[in-house]
């Protein structure tokens, strides 16, 4: 029953009342990166939902679209802007996604949507991920984000699906509130962004 009906209604709840509160917020950090980013304040991407379902998710826009002579993107180094670098760090990008949550694409708690292209890469067990909602956080970005293994990390997503309740997504939800203020494992080390999953 929770998973069925009650988390789609609180996630639903939750979401527009965030939305609601943070809008202040939301309305800052669009400016800034409309001026920022020459009018594009925000990121879609294809991702893969529940059942691999394709949807487009949204996030705050925090690379510029700067290119070499040969028109090729620069580095993701050298494309993250300052005010990029501190929404990155404070996970203000993450804020458009209640709008997903709305949708119903995606969930507060679940295993992070990651690229279409990683879909054929997946062993059988690690494809478990997508039997649930993916979420704005879960039980991967709580221990350990992008400071650990793909494979610990779908690991840890297929171990969430099999123990989904009540009381771990609320343990999830407080120990993200948790990093989001110390801002710990936004990026593995040595990297901007963490890498790309090239399979087994």
């Amino acid at each position: 029953m929770y998973k069925t009906i009650i988390k789609p209604i609180a996630d639903l709840l939750a979401a527009l009342i965030g939305l609601l509160l943070l809008s202040p917020i939301f309305i800052l950090v669009t400016t800034g990166l409309f001026i920022a980013n020459n009018g594009k304040p925000f990121f879609t991407q294809l991702r893969p939902g529940k059942n691999a379902k394709i949807f487009k998710i949204i996030k705050f826009k925090t690379m510029n679209d700067k290119k070499d002579p040969h028109g090729n993107l620069l580095p993701d180094a050298d494309r993250l802007t300052s005010l990029g670098k501190f929404i990155r760090k404070t996970s203000l990008d993450e804020i458009p996604q209640l709008l997903n949550v709305i949708k119903g694409d995606m969930s507060f708690v679940g295993p992070r949507p990651l690229l279409p292209e990683y879909l054929e890469l997946y062993t059988t067990e690690q494809s478990r991920r997508h039997e649930v909602k993916p979420g704005i956080s879960g039980w991967a970005q709580v221990n350990g984000r992008n400071a650990i293994s793909w494979e610990e990390k779908f690991e840890l997503d297929v171990w969430y699906v099999d123990h989904q309740s009540f009381l771990l997504d609320l343990k999830i939800v407080c120990k993200t509130i948790k990093k989001v203020f110390v801002s710990e494992g936004i990026t593995a080390e040595g990297q901007v962004t963490t890498t790309k999953f090239k399979g087994q």
